[in-house]
């Protein structure tokens, strides 16, 4: 069921409302699963670790969104939700909006410190996330 603050959201325009679909919510956890395998290939660059480890954080809050019935096309605001949809932290919330700064940083003014401490950070919060995600998605399979 969603929770108040979800539905505030939505009420305000930050959010929309739309009907769960498991199939598309496997596709998204699949889909962030991959990239975070893929980003732990050390023969990659580290931006290209980066962007895969960025993306899987972002498909796994977008499909822990989407299990609580519904949808942002905010990247940002995606990750804010994930303390109503995944019970993350107010601290691991913060840890993915550092992320997605970084990611912005990087995408929009192609910079990127190559910080493999950062990288692991990143890495391992979105594996938490993935598991997180795997129990939401198996409560509507149901």
């Amino acid at each position: 069921m969603p929770s108040d603050e979800l539905d505030n959201l939505a009420d305000i325009g930050q959010l929309h409302r739309e009907t769960s679909n498991a199939s598309e919510i496997r596709k998204l956890v699949a889909s962030g699963q991959d990239r975070l395998r893929d980003a732990q290939n050390k023969d990659l660059s580290f931006s290209s670790r980066f962007d895969l480890g960025y993306s899987a954080a972002h498909a796994l809050a977008l499909a822990a969104l989407r299990v609580k019935g519904f949808r942002s096309s905010n990247r940002f605001q995606v990750f804010n939700c994930l303390v109503h949809t995944a019970e993350l932290s107010p601290a691991e919330v913060r840890l993915f909006g550092e992320w997605h700064r970084r990611r912005n940083v990087a995408e929009y003014e192609g910079g990127l410190d190559e910080d493999e401490p950062f990288l692991d950070e990143l890495l391992e919060q979105t594996a938490r996330l993935s598991e997180k995600v795997e129990v939401l998605l198996a409560s509507i399979a149901q």
